[in-house]
Order: C-alpha cells, then sequence, then structure tokens
C-alpha cells in the first residue's frame, strides 16, 4: 500500500477515538429506543416489573446518555451515568449466563462498559461539541 495512506491514518487517528464514541453513542441511543418501543423485553431483562424506576433510568439514560455521546456533549458525564447500568448488566444479568450465550451477552456488555469508562476517563475526542467549546475558549 501507499505510505501516505497510512501517513493520512496515523496524522488522524484521534478520529478513529470519536468515530468509537460516535458508534457506541448511537448504539446506546437505539437500545434505549428499543426499550421504549418494547417495555416487555426490559422487563424480561430485569426479571420482574416491580423495579418500574430501574426501567425508566436505563430507558433515560440510554436515550439520553447516547445521544449526548453522539455529539460528544458532557462526554465524561454520560458514560459516567451509563456505567451503573452496564455494571448491573454485566454482573446481574449476564454473568450467570457465560461468554457466547445467544442475544446480548456478557462480552458486548463487557465491550461496552470499558468503553464507556475510557471515554469517561479521556472525553470525548476530536470530533465533539465538547472539544469545539474548548477550541473557542482558548
Amino acid at each position: 500500500m501507499n505510505i501516505n495512506f497510512f501517513r493520512w491514518f496515523n496524522h488522524h487517528q484521534n478520529y478513529a477515538y470519536s468515530f468509537v464514541r460516535i458508534f457506541i453513542g448511537l448504539a446506546l441511543f437505539i437500545r434505549g429506543v428499543l426499550f421504549i418501543s418494547d417495555p416487555q423485553k426490559l422487563t424480561q431483562l430485569a426479571g420482574s416489573e416491580q423495579n418500574f424506576w430501574m426501567y425508566s433510568y436505563i430507558t433515560v439514560v440510554h436515550c439520553v446518555g447516547g445521544f449526548l455521546l453522539t455529539i460528544g456533549l458532557f462526554t465524561r458525564l454520560a458514560a459516567l451515568i451509563q456505567i451503573p447500568i452496564l455494571l448491573g448488566a454485566v454482573f446481574f444479568v449476564h454473568l450467570s449466563k457465560g461468554f457466547l450465550a445467544s442475544g446480548q451477552s456478557l462480552e458486548l456488555s463487557v465491550m461496552v462498559l470499558f468503553l464507556l469508562s475510557v471515554f469517561f476517563l479521556f472525553g470525548s475526542g476530536e470530533l465533539s461539541v465538547d472539544s469545539k467549546k474548548a477550541h473557542k475558549s482558548n
């Protein structure tokens, strides 16, 4: 391959970080919309209808937090508020089923939890509203 091709990607590798943030944000937003459109699915995942406040929290946080992650606004906060949901998914929903279970599985939940932790620690990246606000204030 042409060496300039790799040089261009090395120079713009910070965009890859932003693209992963955008992808995870969209995925979480879509998951929240799916929970709104099919509340029985969320009830099945959680095990009972007695915890309606938890279903509402998960749905709202996935929708709002996913949207904020997608555009890169309040990225650390958007990641932080979703981490407890993913911890619950990993330890209380999927861990007992183990790896390679059908459907939304343990490895996917662990990956999303890991990426949310990365975005919480390192912020939004260059292609974000947060980054544009920081550039304007300088």
